[in-house]
């Protein structure tokens, strides 16, 4: 595997922690150049120093996926720093769940803007570089919830159910310029996304659900390896896991 992924520039929103955070020392472990972008920069540079001790490769650039300019920035400086990008990973994501009826308007206003906007955001700034190299690969984070819904899942679901048809969209557009494109839906896996759900008997359910079937962030790491490491011509469209004992 370490061979197709050794060399790549890699860009990961949402790195400071979780899946992305996972995703940025598995693929430098295997050689791959990671550009890393969150808000939290004190932990991002962090990561970095122990990516860079151990012999790896990494930049820090403090983003904010909600902001199109900052996006932009971080997709620039990979292609400044490291001359190209081959693979652009949307992961930064939030859930804050809850029933329709509760009017967290706010909330569903935030799951729209990082959820799918950053997700938009990102493409438009990592295609041209890649239409200009003639090659890249746009991995996108849907969800369980992008397949089905759940108790308060509603808005959030929208935002990733959104995702994969956006991402197919964009699967049927950038055949010609040999750009692949990957949808990753996980399941239940432990991260802080619970952390930030505010109503607090849809966080408890959440959290103790996840607490017994979860699955470690590493998992998500290695799943996107198996998508990068593919060959050229072949282009693995869309991932669905779960937890073994995972029943929803």
């Amino acid at each position: 595997m370490s061979s197709s992924i050794e060399g790549k520039v890699v860009v990961i929103t949402g790195a400071s922690s979780g899946m992305g955070e996972a995703a940025a020392r598995h693929l430098s472990a295997h050689g791959a150049a990671v550009v890393l972008g969150a808000r939290r920069i004190g932990r991002l540079r962090a990561l970095v120093e122990e990516i860079t001790a151990a012999g790896g490769k990494a930049l820090a650039v403090e983003t904010d996926v909600t902001d199109r300019g900052q996006v932009q920035h971080l997709v620039n400086a990979a292609v400044e720093t490291y001359g190209r990008i081959d693979v652009l990973i949307n992961n930064a994501g939030v859930m804050p769940l809850s029933p329709m009826d509760r009017l967290k308007v706010d909330e569903w206003d935030q799951m729209i803007d990082v959820n799918l906007k950053g997700v938009l955001y990102g493409i438009a700034a990592a295609l041209p570089p890649m239409m200009e190299q003639k090659s890249g690969h746009i991995i996108n984070l849907s969800s369980v919830a992008g397949h089905k819904l759940f108790g308060g899942s509603a808005v959030y679901s929208a935002t990733k159910f959104g995702v994969r048809a956006l991402s197919e969209g964009l699967r049927q557009e950038v055949k010609a310029y040999n750009i692949r494109t990957t949808i990753i839906s996980p399941g239940a896996v432990k991260t802080e996304l619970l952390d930030h759900i505010s109503e607090t008997d849809i966080q408890k359910a959440n959290q103790d659900y996840v607490g017994q079937v979860g699955v470690p962030a590493d998992s998500f790491a290695r799943i996107v390896a198996f998508a990068i490491s593919q060959p050229e011509e072949l282009d693995i469209n869309e991932i669905l896991f779960r937890p073994t004992s995972q029943e929803l």
